[in-house]
């Protein structure tokens, strides 16, 4: 199954559809963000109200502490770093441009929301992340990473130089 992922031209053409449905999800999410966003009210319900493992302790207490600690001193940072990560993340996955990359940050992100205690869409999302994850190179074939990727390694010696060899 990984190696059909990863090298059949059916699976880079299911791949595609798939990148373009999440791109356009973490695109529209993004702009609908833009000028009117903050994470405040989240990040402190997150420090709040933590998520609690079954003995009712903070499950993810060191996730807690940086939300505490660095997030919330920070916030306009962070409200900067979403709406424009959700942006890029979706611009990246429509046109198939850093694939991985931008799949690779999706899934922070995912993660990062989850861990704050918001299940939302983050486990669909994660779900197809990984599939893009697992194909790789594929998952762009039919994008911009037809070219960026091979130029890329080209002018990277300590890269392969070729694509094709998974």
């Amino acid at each position: 199954m990984i190696k059909w992922l990863r090298s059949s031209n059916v699976s880079s053409i299911l791949l595609a559809i798939i990148r373009i449905y999440l791109g356009v999800l973490w695109l529209m999410t993004g702009i609908e963000k833009v000028g009117n966003f903050t994470a405040e009210k989240f990040i402190s319900a997150a420090i709040k109200t933590p998520v609690l493992d079954p003995t009712g302790h903070s499950a993810y207490g060191w996730f807690t502490s940086i939300l505490e600690n660095f997030v919330a001193p920070n916030i306009g940072i962070f409200n900067f770093l979403v709406v424009w990560g959700e942006i890029f993340i979706g611009l990246g996955l429509i046109f198939g441009a850093f694939t991985t990359t931008a799949t690779f940050f999706a899934l922070m992100m995912n993660f990062s929301y989850i861990l704050a205690g918001s299940i939302s869409v983050n486990p669909k999302y994660i779900f197809f992340e990984f599939i893009i994850i697992i194909a790789g190179y594929n998952a762009g074939k039919i994008g911009l990473d037809r070219f960026i990727i091979p130029f890329i390694r080209e002018k990277a010696p300590f890269l392969k130089n070729s694509v094709e060899n998974y």
